[in-house]
């Protein structure tokens, strides 16, 4: 089987945060897509490990930000590449507490969207999150980022953890 196959599906790349008491976590993620539109019902694949899962468990509540072009490979490493365990992702950041709690993060985002969690489907090792639209809001007019764009133009890699992330010999 050619796994590099799986490469030609077309992804964006997102920040999908959420709340858990009163800390804040958020990470990169490409495998972010829409369900249903009436009700607007979003998905959202999440790595069992990642901090962010375990917030949006406790909270039942999400973020999906969606990346502009111009985000600069640094702000996507903030939250692609470090965990929430050590440092917090949201200090000296623009962001906003939405109308579910849910942190929203606005810089380098040309939209966002707020999630109620309507199910969950286990996927082994991640959880496949399904959240009903509570807010959406377009913040910017720049073009979203693909993970195509991130990966060829950016010259941005991909984590262990991500859905996508293929093991290379």
């Amino acid at each position: 089987m050619d796994v590099r196959t799986f490469q030609k599906i077309s992804y964006g790349l997102y920040i999908v945060a959420s709340k858990k008491d009163d800390s804040l976590n958020g990470q990169i993620a490409n495998t972010v897509f829409q369900i249903t539109s009436d009700p607007p019902i979003f998905a959202v694949s999440i790595n069992k490990r990642n901090l962010t899962h375990e917030f949006i468990e406790s909270s039942k509540v999400f973020s999906i930000s969606v990346l502009s072009t111009d985000a600069p490979l640094e702000f996507i490493g903030r939250f692609g590449f470090r965990s929430g365990r050590e440092l917090n992702k949201f200090e000296n950041l623009e962001y906003k507490i939405g109308r579910t709690g849910v942190p929203v993060v606005l810089e380098y985002v040309v939209g966002y969207m707020e999630c109620t969690l309507e199910r969950k489907v286990d996927v082994l090792t991640h959880t496949l999150f399904l959240g009903r639209v509570a807010e959406a809001e377009i913040t910017g007019e720049g073009d979203p980022m693909t993970y195509q764009y991130y990966q060829k133009i950016k010259g941005g890699k991909t984590q262990d953890r991500a859905p996508t992330y293929i093991k290379t010999v």
